[in-house]
């Protein structure tokens, strides 16, 4: 079973190169591109040659990039999340239950701040009991099943709430025991309080039905 890695990218420089060396050697890995102005190509060139250019928009780009891979499975990871050793066998190992269509990892935030281990844990509780996995969880799924589902729908915010929910309708999404590491950037640029709260927002006002275009605006003002 071969496994597409799939990175969209814009402006990840700082971060990019450990994300790569994270996923080792023997897997297709396609970057994609939405117009970065720093080196982020030139490193994502030293581990590929599969670089997709493309409009801006997660969702987008990670459409985009699985259109052109070959993998039985496609991997999806955000630039600043690390893959765990031995990733590959244990994606393998779940889905070898016929029933098994996707998942994710637990979460673990590169931070020694003890506030982080309260969100960890929040979040891999609400993962493990009501199987909401998020992109920064490296979300894996069958290809087949992806392209029958119509992929991100090419979302530009909450791409990975809304494939998760539809993926669910299909079959069984697991999450692993093994742990991804997402950089603590986001939080600490912009006060972990109001990151976590502000995201607690947007998912709500999600499932109040806002649409994901409306959310992208508010989110980017």
């Amino acid at each position: 079973m071969s496994t597409s890695v799939i990175i969209p990218t814009l402006n990840e420089e700082s971060v990019l190169e450990h994300t790569l060396k994270s996923i080792g050697q023997g897997v297709e890995i396609i970057v994609v591109d939405a117009g970065s102005n720093n080196s982020t190509i030139r490193t994502a060139n030293k581990f590929t040659d599969k670089i997709v250019m493309s409009e801006k928009g997660r969702g987008i780009q990670m459409d985009n990039g699985a259109r052109m891979a070959s993998g039985d499975v496609l991997l999806f990871l955000h630039a600043d999340t690390r893959l765990p050793d031995g990733w590959r066998e244990r994606v393998a190992d779940a889905l070898k239950d016929d029933r098994v269509i996707g998942g994710g990892f637990r979460l673990k935030i590169d931070s020694s701040r003890f506030c982080f281990r309260m969100i960890e844990a929040m979040v891999n509780l609400r993962s493990r009991y009501l199987g909401l996995i998020y992109g920064d969880q490296a979300i894996f799924v069958r290809r087949d099943v992806f392209m029958a589902a119509g992929g991100f729908l090419g979302l530009p915010l909450m791409e990975d709430v809304d494939l998760i929910a539809r993926l669910k309708k299909q079959g069984k999404v697991v999450l692993l025991d093994a742990k991804v590491i997402t950089s603590s950037r986001q939080w600490e640029r912009k006060g972990v309080l109001r990151t976590t709260l502000r995201n607690w927002m947007f998912l709500s006002l999600y499932y109040l039905g806002v649409s994901p275009e409306r959310l992208y605006k508010k989110y980017y003002a």
